[in-house]
């Protein structure tokens, strides 16, 4: 498929096919790198993808809870004064 590129400023664009991006699973924001002289746009990694499942799976084993007697560390038994 050939696809013109079009002026966008001082910059230039193209137009992708919305069929090429549903295909792609393309949606908000995308990568883009260049490689071996072609340019690869590519799904953008969700920084927080899974931790909502993780959350739900922790919460159904009852993992929720916060360690309160951890062992001092070298800093509270040495250096720390209050």
């Amino acid at each position: 498929m050939k696809i013109r590129l079009v002026r966008i400023g001082n910059s230039r664009g193209v137009r992708i096919p919305k069929p090429l991006i549903e295909q792609a699973g393309l949606e908000g924001e995308v990568e883009v790198q260049v490689k071996d002289g072609a340019i690869i746009i590519t799904r953008a990694d969700q920084t927080r993808a899974g931790w909502s499942d993780a959350v739900d799976l922790l919460l159904e084993r009852r993992e929720d809870y916060v360690l309160e007697d951890t062992p001092p560390t070298n800093f509270e038994e040495r250096e720390w004064e209050w």
